[in-house]
């Protein structure tokens, strides 16, 4: 498996001149566009990785998974769903466009809109605990307590998240989100947590056992680890998802930092980076990777 992994990279690492990194965050554009890692941790307890693994980078948008599990733990389907769709969108991640047409329900918790309606609804008195609540769910998924976030990244995507703020507001204005501000702060932090490959496969391997940890815990419970594979599925790639479900078929969450989180059920779980980014925000390299990882193992669920 080492062996496949690391040819793997090596065939797809050429690829990343392809894409462009995330540099409306400012922190983003000073990452390496040539790295390309993979990490894969199975049920059966083996450990395999290639590349670029060692490298850390921020969550970004595969923070919304977290954030949809803490929301539904706190509020309750019902609640979180009043608010935010369960349906695909063909749209970017960061549009606006259906907010006007809904009116103001984001259609999916994957897209920014409906991830800052998901944050809004965890609950704590303060910031700072509602953060601390996200940072210890990842801590605990990833089995690694020194997870932290970066900081330089909160202060650039703070100081330049004008599309976010604008559609916080606009949210605010039916009634979906209540502190804009307190949202916001939350939502840039979650953003900012630090991993990398290996937390991002141990992660997903927990979501591929229903929510359990190695020692066989129950961390999250395991109708929620079934739901959001299931928004992974849909709408997890962006509005690239169901290329991505057709030509994969592995449940998967990409963020703009580069990294995928993937899951494949009962199989394992899978961490991916490569920061250069094709233009709809996912990785060049790592969407090759998972494609070709999967056709080689027959992952797909499908």
């Amino acid at each position: 498996m080492k062996a496949f992994l690391e040819e793997l990279v090596n065939q797809h690492r050429p690829s990343v001149g392809e894409g462009k990194l995330a540099d409306y965050i400012p922190q983003l554009s000073e990452q390496d566009p040539t790295a390309l890692g993979i990490s894969v941790r199975t049920c059966d307890g083996e450990v395999y990785s290639a590349g670029d693994c060692p490298e850390r980078f921020t969550m970004q948008s595969i923070s919304k998974v977290i954030t949809l599990i803490l929301a539904l733990m706190d509020r309750g389907g019902e609640a979180v769903f009043e608010r935010v769709g369960m349906e695909p969108t063909g749209d970017p991640f960061n549009s606006i466009y259906k907010l006007e047409q809904a009116p103001g329900k984001p259609l999916n918790p994957m897209i920014n809109a409906g991830a800052l309606v998901v944050s809004s609804l965890i609950k704590g008195s303060t910031v700072e605990e509602r953060v601390g609540r996200v940072l210890s769910l990842v801590r605990r998924m990833a089995e690694n307590p020194k997870i932290e976030l970066d900081h330089a990244v909160y202060y650039s995507e703070r100081a330049t998240g004008f599309r976010n703020r604008s559609m916080a507001y606009f949210l605010k204005e039916f009634g979906m989100i209540e502190d804009v501000e307190a949202t916001l702060e939350l939502y840039f932090q979650q953003c900012s947590i630090a991993i990398n490959c290996d937390d991002l496969a141990q992660m997903g391997l927990c979501l591929a056992r229903l929510g359990q940890n190695d020692a066989g815990e129950q961390v999250i419970p395991r109708e929620l680890a079934r739901l959001v594979k299931t928004f992974m599925v849909t709408c997890g790639m962006y509005n690239a998802s169901g290329e991505f479900a057709i030509l994969a078929g592995i449940p998967a969450k990409s963020g703009v930092s580069g990294g995928i989180l993937a899951s494949v059920p009962e199989r394992m779980g899978i961490g991916v980076f490569g920061p250069a980014l094709d233009e709809k925000g996912n990785s060049v390299g790592g969407v090759r990777l998972l494609k070709g990882l999967s056709r080689e193992l027959n992952l797909s669920i499908f």
